[in-house]
């Protein structure tokens, strides 16, 4: 009898909020009650508004809305839309790890976090990513695990971390992929650049979720690439676990030199 009623409860909250309450109706208490902190508290170390810019401009690379510290063993990509040639995002790669950055126009009176993670969770699950809800280094993150095959035919996973970030009328989302979406050494590095970061959102009136214009540098080195040919190595697995492999990458992409 009891076991029948934690299960109608269950259906009725997956049938009802499956887009809100990835782990059910406590975890999504849990969640929304951790919000509002989050937000006091997810950018204390960064990353920056324009107006909160840390030391001088000059010592960023500006790619327009966002301004990228250099960090030692970091590269930067930008990822370029093929049908318009302009930028669409930006990568911050670290040995087997990766994090894409795009950086969004967001209301004055609210954050986006907790309207787009909902949104976000609900794709997940139409896409068999089996999207979890936990608290990392910037509040709460969607963990992301989809099916896969690894090249030598092996069952495995590609690992995805989804990260929002709310600031003063914008919104960063981070995706991490590879290293990037496992606790260690390289998503503490891929975090720490993040951190680093400084979002310029300008003055000029945005719709809330318009994609902040990048720019592509004068000096950058531009390089055409397949989808395998930037792909970061797939971490490794033990032998009686499924091996990880991260999410493709788009096939066309400028490379910061």
């Amino acid at each position: 009898m009891f076991g029948r009623k934690k299960r109608n409860r269950a259906d009725a909250e997956e049938t009802t909020g499956a887009a809100a309450q990835p782990d059910g109706a406590a975890g999504e208490r849990d969640a929304a009650a951790a919000s509002a902190e989050d937000r006091e508290n997810h950018r204390a170390r960064g990353p920056w508004d324009e107006s909160e810019l840390p030391g001088e401009r000059g010592e960023y690379l500006d790619l327009g809305a966002l301004l990228v510290k250099p960090v030692a063993g970091v590269s930067v990509r930008l990822e370029v839309d093929q049908q318009t040639q302009e930028p669409r995002a930006v990568n911050l790669d670290f040995q087997d790890g990766s994090v894409q950055l795009q950086a969004f126009s967001a209301p004055k009176s609210s954050g986006l976090w907790d309207e787009v993670r909902a949104e976000l969770i609900a794709g997940l699950r139409n896409d068999n990513g089996d999207p979890s809800v936990s608290r990392g280094s910037f509040g709460l993150q969607v963990d992301a695990r989809f099916p896969a095959t690894t090249q030598d035919g092996r069952p495995g996973y590609r690992l995805a971390r989804f990260v929002g970030i709310d600031g003063p009328r914008w919104f960063l989302r981070a995706v991490y992929t590879g290293g990037g979406a496992l606790p260690g050494p390289t998503a503490e590095v891929l975090d720490d650049a993040v951190r680093a970061l400084v979002v310029v959102r300008g003055q000029d009136p945005h719709p809330p979720r318009d994609l902040l214009t990048l720019s592509v540098p004068e000096n950058a080195t531009v390089r055409r690439v397949d989808e395998n040919g930037a792909e970061p190595e797939s971490a490794p697995a033990a032998d009686d676990a499924p091996a990880v492999q991260p999410p493709r990458r788009g096939p066309e992409i400028t490379e910061i030199g």
